[in-house]
């Protein structure tokens, strides 16, 4: 088997106007000898190492020191070699070594003569063509490559064309869109894919794309480090007021955000002191998603300096870096934003509509507890859709149910002249702190309001489910088995003719009674579930707005390309480097197949593009949605169902994910610090 060499080219070298002849990146080893991946990053001219005061190694290690750890680790951004025109090669005034490589001077000779008995050292030409690709003019070749000492001139080369990675415009990325989603279990694999997973693989493809999305910053770093120097005026006029506008803009904004943290901590400090007081407690109680909800908006405000900040050196080595940390720095903001917006218009109309509102609130509530809760106490109490029930048990149980009934609609009727200022309120709150305010109050008025219909709900439940076990007991006892808690199993028990006739008595006044007592459970159970499906829909509503990344729905319909899943290669030629020159194909799989004997026997020579896929929409938005329900829907089903045949309770909220924010405590000086450097952060990147 042939050596084998990747040349990852970027597209910008093979512009007409390149001058450069050194090539700067990194050589990336296999786990085998044979195989060898050169990542090319940028390429500069003999000038820019002509200054003496500043070591080429010095540079480099200054350069290296700023990528990214996992980079360093595997390799070492250095000179790779040198490349030149094929005319040059007979130009007297080169002059060259033995192996054919041109003769540096000073550092660059000492640091070619290095690599080339210990490393590696690659002696490209360029070679023209025409209409190769879209804005490729030539494309290189492969002389020769000094490989740890030997001189290797004839190997398979497959040169990869690549568009260098912007920030803001494209990057590469091998994960896949489905490896983000953490929800479910991760399946038991077989010993023989642990084992494959141990082996290094032939190409360390994971270090070739980190690196060239690192190539711009190594080209920046590399750049500063040399000392370029640019021709602009620092201390224009307008420079200098935009400067100081901007300044006096840092020290409002923390001025009035350091004024509202006073504000929170005061309020936060008072509501600890009353933390232990029965009007709190109850006032937690009954209002607890708005509780929950209010603390993520308040976080979400106190934390806003953090976020836009960007104190983190590691997202300026390498473009895949920056682009997940913008994302994450202005995920948060994007989310207040648009909850904020969407509370402004859903509030402005609630507000301008708030007696029409007021007025169908009522009139729903009434036809409600008129149409459907008294009605239906009353068909219960007689003979509902046919069954012959008791009487006795469903006078009872409906006279209790109308009083309640009555006494709640009572307190309603008092109520509802202030249900006017409750819609007011609703709807400022959602113009202030965003929708997801005044729809956690919703919620919890829901439950408020609703409290008479849970409350029967609860009553007739425990009767149902006492029922249901009195009669599972007796049942058994007529079995000869007896239940044992401590093992959990039941067993056989003898019992006393006496107890027989007990259970008898007992047993057959229940089961006669049961079906009066369903029928009361089934209808308190269908109202009580009802209530609970509405807050449950307002809950997931409220975890979606929370959890859909609006900044990266904005940027994927503005730039698609920011958002790569996977890398695949458009083979546009092969040909054997015992021609002179490239052989182009309409069909290079058909080629190739039809070329096999002659391709076995002399090295080949591949050139292809390397493209990525891209996300859609869905692919964005579905792992983030995943995770905040991870699989509670199901759970959800399986409790209800389990607590309407047992008579347990039904649970009123999924308890989806939402984001959690420890409290901020920190002194006001420098809250409003952090504030002010923030913004001025803003201004200078």
């Amino acid at each position: 088997m042939g050596r084998r060499c990747r040349i990852w080219w970027p597209k910008q070298l093979s512009f007409p106007k390149s001058d450069s002849n050194f090539l700067l990146g990194w050589f990336v080893s296999s786990s085998s000898s044979s195989s060898l991946d050169v990542v090319i990053a940028f390429a500069c001219t003999q000038l820019a190492f002509s200054d003496p005061t500043k070591s080429l190694q010095g540079i480099l290690h200054e350069t290296n020191g700023k990528m990214p750890v996992l980079l360093q680790d595997r390799s070492k951004l250095c000179v790779l070699g040198q490349f030149a025109s094929v005319g040059t090669e007979q130009d007297d005034h080169y002059q060259s070594s033995s192996c054919g490589c041109h003769k540096l001077s000073g550092s660059l000779e000492q640091c070619r003569q290095s690599f080339e008995g210990n490393s590696f050292w690659i002696h490209m030409l360029r070679e023209d063509q025409q209409q190769f690709g879209k804005g490729i003019t030539w494309i290189p070749r492969m002389q020769h490559i000094h490989w740890n000492g030997e001189i290797v001139s004839r190997c398979h080369v497959h040169l990869i064309f690549y568009e260098t990675p912007t920030y803001g415009a494209h990057h590469f990325s091998l994960r896949l869109w489905n490896s983000l989603d953490q929800g479910k279990a991760p399946l038991r694999k077989p010993k023989w894919v642990h084992e494959l997973n141990q082996k290094q693989p032939l190409l360390d493809l994971d270090t070739v794309i980190l690196a060239i999305n690192s190539a711009s910053a190594a080209d920046e770093t590399f750049k500063r480090c040399l000392g370029a120097k640019k021709s602009f005026v620092c201390f224009s006029i307008i420079y200098m007021f935009l400067g100081f506008i901007w300044k006096l803009f840092s020290v409002l904004v923390a001025s009035l955000s350091t004024l509202f943290y006073v504000i929170l901590q005061f309020l936060y400090t008072l509501l600890n002191h009353a933390s232990d007081s029965w009007t709190y407690i109850i006032l937690v109680k009954v209002f607890s998603s708005a509780r929950i909800n209010m603390r993520i908006r308040f976080s979400q405000i106190l934390y806003w300096p953090i976020f836009l900040q960007d104190n983190s050196m590691r997202s300026q080595s390498s473009v895949e870096y920056a682009e997940k940390a913008a994302l994450l720095k202005h995920s948060m903001w994007s989310s207040l934003a648009v909850d904020v917006l969407l509370g402004n218009f859903i509030g402005l109309a609630l507000l301008y509509h708030a007696e029409s509102a007021c007025i169908l609130v009522l009139k729903f509530s009434s036809d409600i507890t008129n149409e459907l809760l008294r009605s239906g106490c009353v068909w219960l109490m007689g003979v509902p859709a046919g069954f012959k029930l008791n009487t006795e048990l469903a006078g009872v149980l409906g006279m209790i149910s109308l009083t309640a009934i009555q006494i709640w609609s009572t307190i309603w009727i008092f109520l509802g002249f202030h249900f006017l200022y409750v819609i007011r309120g609703l709807a400022i709150s959602g113009i202030i702190f965003g929708l997801t305010i005044p729809a956690a109050l919703i919620i919890d008025l829901i439950a408020l309001v609703t409290l008479h219909v849970s409350t029967l709900h609860w009553l007739i439940s425990l009767l149902y489910s006492t029922q249901i076990q009195a009669l599972a007991a007796l049942w058994r006892l007529f079995r000869g088995r007896k239940w044992n808690p401590l093992r959990q199993r039941l067993d056989s028990y003898d019992y006393t003719v006496k107890q027989h006739i007990v259970g008898s008595l007992l047993f057959t006044p229940l089961l006669l009674l049961l079906p009066t007592t369903s029928v009361f459970y089934i209808f308190f159970t269908i109202m009580n579930t009802t209530i609970s499906l509405i807050c449950i829909l307002i809950e997931v509503t409220i975890s979606v707005i929370h959890a859909t990344p609006y900044i990266k729905v904005f940027l994927w319909l503005v730039r698609p390309r920011r958002f790569p899943s996977g890398i695949w290669f458009e083979i546009k030629s092969v040909w054997s480097q015992g021609l002179d020159s490239c052989e182009d194909m309409d069909s290079p799989v058909a080629n190739m197949q039809s070329k096999k004997d002659r391709t076995e026997e002399k090295p080949s020579v591949v050139v292809s593009f390397l493209h990525s896929n891209f996300l859609t929409v869905g692919q964005i938005i579905l792992p983030h949605y995943t995770k905040v329900l991870s699989g509670k829907p199901r759970t959800l089903v399986a409790t209800a169902a389990y607590g309407v045949l047992t008579g347990r309770r039904i649970p009123s909220t999924i308890g989806t994910d939402l984001p959690t924010f420890p409290w901020m405590i920190i002194p006001c000086k420098e809250f409003w610090r952090l504030c002010y450097d923030s913004i001025l952060e803003c201004y200078r990147t």
